[in-house]
Formats: C-alpha cells, sequence, structure tokens
C-alpha cells in the first residue's frame, strides 16, 4: 500500500477536497477509513479521517480545532499525504480505555458488539479529556452504562 501525496490551498470552511484520482485509489481498494498527515508552514499533524463523497467530490473533515492547531488560514498552502487506517477502531485507542476493557471481559464483550461509528463515537468523546484519571473515570461510566443495557450514545457516557 503505498502512501498518496498532494498539494492544495485550504479553501473551505471545515473540509479539505482530495483529488478524485487519490481518492478513487483508495475506493478501489474498499479502504474508506484513512490516516491523513497535514503539513502548513512546517507544522504538521496527523489523524484518522473517513473518506466522504458529496456528488462528484471526495473530501475530508478537517476541524476547527485542528485548523487552530496548525494555524491553518484560508488560502494557505497544505502538503497531504493519505494512508491506509490500519487501526483496529479507525481512531487511536487511548491507553486508559484500552485498560478498563482488558480488565473486564463482559463490558469490553459489549463494546465490541456496538457498530464501528459509536464505537468510534466513544473513543473520540474519551480523546477529548485531557486528564487521564478522568479518562478512566469516564472509561468506566460507559462500561458500566452498557452493562445497564444503555445503547444511546449521548446516554452512554452520563453519570448516573
Amino acid at each position: 500500500m503505498k502512501d498518496q501525496f498532494f498539494a492544495t490551498y485550504f479553501n473551505t470552511q471545515n473540509s479539505i477536497d482530495i483529488p478524485i484520482d487519490i481518492a478513487n485509489y483508495f475506493i478501489n481498494k474498499k479502504y474508506k477509513r484513512i490516516v491523513v498527515k497535514i503539513t502548513c508552514k512546517e507544522k504538521s499533524m496527523e489523524f484518522h479521517a473517513a473518506l466522504q463523497k458529496s456528488k462528484n467530490k471526495y473530501y475530508i473533515l478537517f476541524s476547527k480545532e485542528k485548523q487552530k492547531k496548525l494555524n491553518v488560514l484560508v488560502n494557505d498552502g497544505l502538503e497531504i499525504t493519505l494512508s491506509k487506517d490500519t487501526s483496529k477502531y479507525g481512531v487511536e485507542m487511548p491507553e486508559e480505555f484500552e485498560a478498563v476493557l482488558q480488565s473486564d471481559f463482559d463490558g469490553a464483550s459489549l463494546f465490541e458488539s456496538l457498530t464501528d461509528g459509536k464505537k468510534r463515537g466513544l473513543i473520540y468523546h474519551i480523546l477529548k479529556i485531557k486528564n487521564s484519571q478522568t479518562r478512566i473515570d469516564k472509561a468506566l461510566i460507559i462500561i458500566e452504562n452498557l452493562k445497564r443495557g444503555i445503547r444511546d450514545q449521548r446516554e452512554l457516557i452520563k453519570k448516573f
């Protein structure tokens, strides 16, 4: 699997257009999840993303938070490298959540029974938490709520 590189200019609010030939390279191989490396003004970042399609265009989401971290402004030049996402969940798994899942077989089984999108959503929720102990606490709450039979994303993250 070879990485795909292209240069572009940032010109939209929260997405980056992917050239059709590069998008097709991943789509034809059935790789919808990718790892994106963006370099701008000698700063770079890497993140997981999904190839999105709208009409005849492909794009990836590029949040305001990511734009701020890279200090990207409209019309700034970007160098982008796309790679196949080989992670289990399509996103980086926080070590605290991984430890909680490893220590609770029943909770891990319930977590694995969720759709891929729900798993990613819960992982993203925990990734946003800065404090390690708070991440552990939130992971424990999610697992306990799964054991209670709760499956609604918004309810899973609440302490009862």
